[in-house]
């Protein structure tokens, strides 16, 4: 229970890889914040499970691009929790898959926009608070598709690089207020997110691995937990993809 004591906010926690993040540090002991946006069923669900588990949970609903919104959750958490010393921010922001030649700025721009908003909005929120604290730790879920992009993909590709870059100059300008911020790319990983796509694609992301499989939610949430403990490790981007980086 290295994390007793601790309180934690993950941002787009009510399924999939958020989800189980939220649990993953629960079972390390510390208090969780559960942000969602539109799913509340599912957010009280993991809450429901974290409290039946011994651990400490609360459900709180936020648009992760709204600064207001944000900033009055860090508020709610701290007073139903206490102090936020770990933010995981994993809210996605949705997108069309479409070829460069066919996208359309405005979807481009609501992606890359978004996704860094989130972040920003994320970090200013809580940072008064870590600040209190004397440290805390930081992480973003970024992609494999930030380095190796695919069809398709570009506003994600652009706006998860532009995440990283951030990941970089928050570790850098935060560092010596003790606060560690880092990332975790994962590649494919299985989940509702990415139930539609095709099975031989899915069969070929895993044979491309030395691990020969897909990525799970739960390979994840134990990377973003190990990162959490790590006392002496900023500024960095943890590939969790099977080894699939290396080719």
């Amino acid at each position: 229970m290295a994390l007793t004591g601790q309180v934690a906010l993950v941002t787009g926690a009510s399924r999939g890889i958020g989800a189980a993040i939220a649990q993953a540090l629960a079972a390390q002991g510390a208090a969780v914040a559960v942000n969602y946006f539109g799913s509340e069923a599912a957010a009280q669900g993991v809450v429901a499970e974290i409290r039946a588990a011994g651990g400490r949970a609360l459900a709180v609903k936020a648009d992760a691009r709204d600064r207001t919104q944000l900033e009055a959750m860090a508020t709610t958490v701290k007073a139903e929790l206490g102090p936020i010393g770990i933010l995981v921010l994993n809210a996605s922001i949705g997108f069309p898959m479409t070829g460069f030649a066919d996208y359309p700025w405005e979807a481009f721009e609501a992606k890359v926009l978004g996704e860094l908003g989130a972040a920003f909005h994320g970090c200013r929120a809580v940072l008064p608070q870590m600040r209190e604290r004397g440290g805390g730790s930081i992480v973003a879920i970024t992609s494999g598709l930030a380095r190796n992009p695919g069809q398709g993909f570009c506003a994600h590709s652009a706006a998860k690089a532009g995440l990283e870059g951030l990941v970089r100059a928050l570790a850098y300008e935060l560092g010596p207020l003790g606060i560690r911020v880092n990332a975790v790319a994962p590649g494919l990983t299985l989940t509702d997110a990415t139930a539609q796509l095709p099975e031989p694609h899915k069969a070929a992301a895993a044979a491309h691995t030395p691990l020969r499989r897909n990525g799970l939610a739960q390979d994840v949430a134990e990377a973003v937990a190990g990162l959490v403990q790590t006392g002496f490790v900023t500024g960095a981007t943890l590939p969790v993809n099977g080894g699939s980086y290396i080719f």
